[in-house]
């Protein structure tokens, strides 16, 4: 295992071979890269590094952390992939599943500060690896519940044999899902909010735009404990007039990180389906991931804050690690970093570049998405992509190792790039369920006979396509 501390003697060490290896690289064909090899990787991050006897996954690694209720829906679909390609049998499978369940329902819930892992149904955003208590004053999320969420309803809609164990998954995941009081969670209004925490209530931020919320809407509409009303999606949809606009590509709902067009995606095939406002504009949100794809690729193109490594096959900003926090002139020009910060095209991006944002789009643009992850790993070779696929993120314009006194967060391989030396969760998981759904459609398929997703999507008005 890689420490923080050992990552800088360690990059030292490769660094040399992986110039040499990036030197070698550049003649290969832009299409050479093992899918296969990146799906198993990534897949093998969430079976080794969760909890087996709880199956809660790590917010990431090798840092010791808490675990990310994201992550958990994350590894919750990332099992049944494994299943299917044959690297876990399907007990295998079904019994981390199980625990992972089991936690969740007998998890102590209530409006208490400390002690409890969530209340009203939905969990706090981090908590402790090994009980499942709320990780110091991390707040009651909404979307993180929703992401775990993603992971309960597709394990119900796999797990669907008639033994014990696979009724007792599907029980556990109803009992989960309606015990979320989505109601509650309207606190001010009139959208649904981000959370609440038992010092100070409902935080003030809410859903109201275009984002990775829109599995949450379509939840909190099918639930059928806690229903809200239809007419909060025409609230909410009226809003992407907001984000409409063909900045760097065609015209589309945009929202700058590429995690916010692939987070609802990863569970919910929204081709060819479409509600009044998307029938109005022509498209469906499958079509307008694709446009923003192809509208950060545009980006990195354009480049207009000449950035180092930017071009057609190496690009993609979204959430993720980043260098640290400060300010440097290179190269003649003042350029600002940061740490972990959710990048766009013209917001907030500082050069850092994350695998996750073009692997997580492969389902949408595999014409650009293939060559990109080819490129980069010719390119930047080990430095960057390792026993568990990519690492999180890379900066290639900090490559100079007079800078590392500046790094905070990972370490500069000479020559190469700053190099991330922790891989995320919530990254890693749109990386292996979209080039699952990508390959055979196998989330997708399941998830179209969710009832609660079903339900929300014809309340908020979605027809076409294989709703029929």
């Amino acid at each position: 295992m890689i420490t923080r501390r050992q990552f800088g003697g360690y990059a030292a060490a490769f660094g040399a071979a992986a110039i040499s290896g990036c030197a070698s690289a550049q003649g290969r064909a832009a299409g050479a890269f093992d899918l296969g090899d990146l799906e198993r990787r990534t897949f093998d991050w969430f079976w080794d590094t969760g909890n087996p006897a709880n199956g809660l996954v790590p917010d990431r690694w090798p840092t010791k952390s808490f675990s990310s209720i994201a992550a958990v829906g994350f590894g919750l679909t990332a099992y049944p992939i494994g299943a299917e390609r044959g690297w876990i049998s399907r007990a295998q499978a079904r019994g981390r599943t199980l625990a992972t369940l089991r936690f969740f329902a007998n998890a102590p819930m209530g409006p208490e500060p400390a002690g409890r892992t969530g209340h009203k149904g939905f969990f706090y955003h981090f908590i402790d690896m090994e009980n499942g208590r709320r990780f110091e004053t991390t707040e009651l999320s909404s979307i993180d519940t929703t992401l775990l969420l993603g992971g309960v309803l597709f394990a119900a809609q796999y797990f669907d044999r008639p033994d014990a164990d696979e009724a007792e998954i599907r029980r556990l995941a109803t009992r989960l899902n309606d015990a979320v009081d989505w109601r509650w969670m309207l606190g001010r209004g009139p959208f649904i909010g981000m959370g609440w925490k038992p010092e100070s209530g409902f935080i003030s931020s809410q859903w109201d735009r275009y984002n990775e919320a829109t599995l949450l809407y379509l939840l909190a509409l099918g639930s059928p404990t806690f229903p809200v009303h239809p007419r909060i999606w025409g609230r909410y949809s009226r809003n992407f007039d907001l984000s409409w606009g063909d900045v760097w590509g065609p015209k589309h709902i945009q929202f700058p990180p590429l995690f916010g067009h692939q987070y609802s995606h990863v569970w919910v095939d929204f081709k060819g389906i479409a509600d009044p406002w998307l029938r109005r504009k022509g498209i469906d949100l499958f079509e307008n991931s694709r446009r923003a794809t192809v509208a950060q690729r545009n980006y990195a193109i354009a480049n207009p804050r000449r950035w180092r490594g930017y071009d057609a096959n190496v690009w993609g900003l979204t959430a993720c690690d980043g260098p640290g926090d400060f300010r440097r002139n290179i190269g003649g020009r003042g350029r600002e970093f940061f740490s972990y910060s959710a990048r766009g095209p013209g917001d907030r991006d500082d050069g850092t570049l994350a695998p996750t944002a073009a692997a997580g789009s492969i389902a949408f643009a595999p014409e650009i998405v293939l060559p990109a992850l080819a490129a980069m790993q010719a390119r930047y070779g080990a430095a960057i992509y390792g026993r568990y696929g990519f690492f999180d993120s890379f900066n290639p314009t900090l490559a100079d190792p007079a800078l590392a006194p500046l790094i905070r967060e990972g370490a500069i391989v000479p020559g190469v790039a700053w190099v991330d030396d922790d891989i995320l969760g919530i990254d890693q998981g749109p990386i292996v369920a979209m080039i699952a759904n990508y390959r055979d459609g196998l989330i997708w398929r399941r998830m179209r006979g969710s009832a609660p997703v079903v339900a929300g999507l014809r309340k908020a008005g979605f027809a076409g396509g294989w709703l029929g």
